[in-house]
């Protein structure tokens, strides 16, 4: 009894958070992509993943630099054990970072089960969720690479889907294969067919079952990996995957590397209000909604409208005899799009993208290590920022050659370094930093500190920031 106890596989939730969600845009943008926002209920999409298995050991999360710190804050809430948070130094798809992802695990757990979910998805239905998952969990201690199936409500065209022996059977059945999304027609006859379902994107298998298979599908960039995780650096709470090695990995899902290959792989049905939430359509069909058909998320004043979506962010939204609207306010940006044709939106991130406009990249409001800052306004000459420090952060020693600065604390205690003196500022207290001066801010105190910056000067950029620290 106590071997077997021994020998008992540990469950491990690998989390896949690279994505960038451009069809959710102005919302979601490339440093600050749609699992780490609350689209729903009181958390992040990341964040309702990680509670979602909760129960199982701390998690390993895969994500790309410029999202480490949010990533890091919103799992330091939600998580009791310490996650491990996997740094891609350039995106390689789903299969080289769920390959990473067992070599860790391999390394911290005993006979680790791999059970992989995006961080984007949604899951209404929890029950059901968790008996899937024990099917799931059963059928990969008997070896097998088991892909959750959402059972199908509508002849979908947006995913691909899994052909299996039975569609129904709720311990899973052997998968006949993989196929691409569909035209209309066609799955049309899926759904009457009833063994086809919608490929989830979530996985569970072998850490150890996952990486054999790999190599024995063909999977040759396998070795460039195993070195990507073995020279790996610690930094601070993160893994930092070796820049060489990884670069040298195939650009490859999980899919096409494995899943579509093997001879292994097994379908559990999904029937638990699944949705990837690809779009701001999606959101609609999963909201709840008032008598007329509309999700309205916060301040807005509708009449005559119908089956619409209104998201607003900072400032009132009116909309007066619109059917069929999606209007999202952002900070920076404004949506107005036929609710139907939402997929299109990533047409216009194409665009953003191609004239590099920083709307495709980030929203008005940046986010740091330290904190985060919101450039309020500016003009010929100025500029005002809104700026929180986190509790104990600190910003580098500094100087800029071009601007001077004024800092007035609205909430909190700042500390601050300027030339030589040293002093505290407290609210409604402010200091001068004139051109040259090098100098610094910290939050010595507990709480977050809010300050207001006036820059004024003959150039505002960004990169006039000499760095004391870092000689």
């Amino acid at each position: 009894m106590k071997e077997k106890q021994l020998n008992r596989p540990q469950i491990v939730p690998v989390i896949l958070s690279g994505g960038s969600g451009t069809r959710l845009w102005p919302k979601s943008r490339k440093t600050y992509p749609k699992q780490l926002h609350k689209l729903y209920g009181d958390c992040t999409m990341l964040q309702h993943t990680v509670k979602r298995v909760a129960q199982f050991e701390a998690p390993i999360v895969v994500c790309n630099n410029d999202q480490r710190f949010m990533v890091a804050d919103q799992l330091s809430e939600v998580c009791t054990a310490k996650p491990h948070i996997i740094l891609e130094p350039m995106g390689r798809n789903t299969a080289p970072a769920i390959a990473a992802a067992a070599d860790l695990a391999l390394k911290h757990y005993r006979n680790p089960i791999l059970v992989v979910l995006a961080a984007d998805h949604l899951i209404k239905d929890l029950a059901a969720f968790n008996a899937a998952m024990d099917h799931a969990i059963s059928a990969a201690a008997e070896k097998k690479l088991v892909a959750f199936g959402v059972v199908p409500d509508k002849p979908e065209t947006g995913y691909g889907y899994i052909q299996a022996e039975t569609g129904n059977n709720a311990e899973g059945s052997k998968v006949i294969q993989f196929v691409e999304k569909p035209n209309l027609e066609t799955a049309k006859q899926y759904l009457q067919a009833g063994n086809y379902t919608w490929n989830s994107g979530m996985f569970v298998f072998s850490a150890q079952q996952v990486l054999e298979e790999i190599k024995t599908c063909g999977g040759e960039w396998l070795e460039a990996c195993h070195k990507a995780v073995e020279y790996a650096e610690s930094d601070l709470d993160f893994i930092r995957l070796n820049k060489e090695h990884f670069s040298c990995c195939d650009n490859i899902s999980i899919d096409y590397a494995l899943m579509e290959k093997t001879e292994n792989a097994w379908m559990v049905p999904l029937n638990a209000g699944w949705s990837d939430l690809g779009s701001w359509d999606s959101l609609w069909e999963v909201s709840d909604k008032d008598e007329n058909g509309n999700a309205v998320f916060g301040d807005a004043f509708l009449q005559n409208c119908n089956n619409s979506l209104i998201h607003s962010q900072n400032r009132l939204v009116t909309a007066i005899g619109l059917d069929n609207i999606v209007i999202v306010e952002s900070d920076d940006a404004l949506l107005v799009a036929n609710r139907q044709k939402t997929q299109d939106v990533k047409n216009i991130v194409d665009w953003l993208k191609e004239e590099q406009r920083s709307e495709f990249k980030h929203h008005r409001q940046v986010h740091r290590p330290w904190g985060s800052f919101d450039s309020i306004d500016s003009g010929e000459r100025y500029q005002v920022k809104r700026i929180e420090v986190k509790p104990g952060a600190s910003l580098s020693l500094q100087l800029h050659h071009h601007r001077a600065e004024h800092w007035i604390v609205v909430k909190g205690t700042a500390k601050v370094k300027k030339g030589k003196e040293e002093r505290m500022l407290y609210e409604n207290e402010s200091i001068y930093i004139p051109i040259g001066e090098n100098h610094q801010l910290s939050n010595p105190g507990k709480l977050p500190l809010h300050i207001i910056e006036v820059r004024s000067g003959s150039y505002m950029g960004e990169d006039d920031i000499v760095r004391l620290n870092d000689f």
